[in-house]
């Protein structure tokens, strides 16, 4: 890394008017210590959390077609490459079942009735559609991580171009930002390429490097991965993730041409803050809803929701 390129080193005091530079020894005030942090970003009406369902089959079509949304919106904001990506989501009855999407499905066309549901320790398709086969590496990746993690419910994987292009580095992203915050502490790297993952050690060692708290994963030459309480959650955090990658491109670009620029690195004090009022788990499901529902207006509920009615699940395990 050249010198300009200073990850800690802040611009003296002098370069700012002192009315715009707080004081180090004064600890900021919030203003929200006592509130949720749903009760903290809404003004008014209180906004509403993760939603629950009367049924495990009513939760099951919901979480289908926001699983669908979050496809589609993948494909709008460019997460395609060939038959790569997938995501899971984890069977809100049957635990050790899992939904995925199917093999050479563009993300842009994804229904609910597309989704393939597998028990993530055997392999054999349970369930949803069976006219086409699920991604073998998406699968060996996703088990493992399911079965790693029980609070875990949907995965997020995809090869972005930002997300490849930082992945070389092998480096976590530095806190540059508010948003990124979201992943202050919670994130990780895994500095290994393993090849194409069909094999399960392979999936059982990005799992480890994940590891037991984080909220996402960068893939050395690979990719980026998230996980989250909802396919909603960790949808919105796989975008944050990539769009971090990009900013820290730009930043290091922008260092690496600009010898006397310094770039200013949130403390971890804020930063810790921030990923404790920005990235709850109801707040990160309310984050993603914005975009889902620019897909269900603009594409329609029925295109999305198509095919849920059949997606059932042979209870006898497999077929």
């Amino acid at each position: 890394m050249p010198p300009s390129a200073d990850l800690t080193t802040q611009p003296p005091a002098a370069e700012a008017p002192p009315s715009t530079l707080p004081s180090k020894q004064a600890p900021h005030v919030h203003g929200s210590e006592e509130k949720t942090p749903l009760q903290a970003i809404s003004h008014g009406i209180l906004m509403d959390g993760i939603p629950t369902f009367s049924s495990p089959a009513e939760h099951r079509k919901h979480i289908l077609i926001h699983t669908a949304a979050t496809f589609r919106d993948f494909a709008r904001k460019g997460f395609t490459e060939g038959q790569a990506g997938h995501i899971s989501v984890r069977d809100p009855e049957f635990e050790d079942y899992i939904w995925m999407n199917p093999l050479g499905r563009h993300f842009g066309l994804m229904t609910a009735g597309d989704m393939i549901c597998l028990d993530m320790h055997t392999g054999a398709v349970v369930g949803g559609n069976n006219t086409r086969p699920a991604n073998a590496a998406g699968f060996q990746i996703h088990s493992a991580i399911h079965k790693a993690r029980p609070d875990v419910a949907a995965i997020c994987h995809a090869h972005t171009d930002a997300g490849r292009a930082w992945s070389v580095f092998a480096r976590p992203l530095e806190m540059l930002n508010q948003d990124v915050c979201n992943f202050y502490q919670a994130h990780a790297v895994y500095a290994e390429y393993g090849g194409i993952v069909f094999a399960e050690e392979e999936g059982r060692n990005i799992a480890r490097a994940l590891g037991e708290g984080n909220k996402g994963v960068i893939l050395m030459n690979h990719g980026l991965l998230t996980v989250g309480h909802t396919v909603d959650e960790a949808g919105y955090m796989f975008g944050l993730l990539d769009r971090g990658c990009r900013i820290q491109l730009d930043v290091e670009a922008a260092c690496a041409g600009n010898p006397g620029l310094k770039r200013n690195i949130i403390s971890d004090e804020e930063a810790a803050y921030n990923m404790k009022m920005a990235s709850e788990k109801h707040v990160l499901y309310r984050e993603a809803q914005p975009d889902l529902d620019y897909i269900f207006e603009t594409q329609g509920m029925e295109a999305v929701a198509r095919g849920v009615d059949n997606m059932v699940i042979d209870e006898q395990g497999g077929n």
